[in-house]
């Protein structure tokens, strides 16, 4: 499939790392985690065995902050034994309470990309995470108003970018998304013929990376670029 971009109608943008700095602060996170558990095993062991632990509990928890927090107690208490101080598991709350209440990092380019594409198009935010939070990051990050509305999906693969489409009754050739993970934002869109850009971010959640030989869709390095395409 090749590029065109002249029956787009709307346009999604992903949320974090594509419109603000959000995948930094986890592994900010990680690491106060790993120093915190230090006791118990050497760092690759408890990188490793988080990791394992968000993957089996995303079917329960989804994404985001809240379920991350989570799977860190989980993997404290197994990494421990079932030892671990009650002051450690506050340390944990602790950190999972900062990420929360981080400052919005808008990314360069963000607001002129959204200025000037919002005459001309429906503009969405479609992104993974928890509800409350992303509508809070949307909030604090002052772009609330170029937005039609917010879409937080459980999972971003066809199906569910299938359903966006009929809710927003229009055909895959009119809808383009822009992120900045391939497995999310790109390839799913590629799939149900409808268009993606990807603009990547210097730091990717280990479950995002994938393997892709580049056809089908645009890569660009600043978001701006945008613009360009879109004529």
């Amino acid at each position: 499939m090749t590029s065109n971009y002249k029956d787009i109608r709307v346009i999604a943008f992903d949320a974090d790392d594509t419109l603000w700095v959000n995948e930094t602060y986890f592994r900010e996170a990680e690491e106060k985690f790993a120093e915190l558990l230090t006791g118990f095993e050497t760092k690759n062991k408890i990188d490793q065995e988080l990791f394992k632990t968000e993957m089996k509990n995303l079917e329960s928890y989804g994404y985001g902050i809240k379920g991350f927090v989570l799977s860190m107690i989980e993997c404290a208490l197994e990494l421990s034994n079932y030892h671990i101080d009650q002051k450690v598991i506050e340390e944990i709350l602790e950190i999972g309470k900062e990420m929360l209440h981080k400052p919005i990092e808008i990314l360069d380019g963000v607001e002129e990309t959204l200025k000037t594409l919002a005459p001309n198009y429906k503009l969405i935010l479609a992104t993974k995470g928890d509800l409350l939070d992303q509508e809070r990051k949307l909030e604090k990050s002052n772009l609330g108003s170029y937005f039609h509305h917010i879409e937080v999906l459980s999972e971003k693969n066809p199906s569910n970018y299938k359903k966006l489409l009929k809710h927003l009754d229009i055909p895959p050739s009119q809808f383009l998304m822009i992120g900045n993970s391939l497995k999310s934002d790109v390839l799913p869109l590629i799939e149900i013929d409808a268009q993606a850009i990807h603009i990547p971010f210097h730091t990717t959640w280990q479950h995002e990376i994938v393997d892709h030989n580049g056809e089908g869709y645009k890569t660009i390095t600043r978001l701006t670029d945008v613009i360009e395409l879109l004529g």
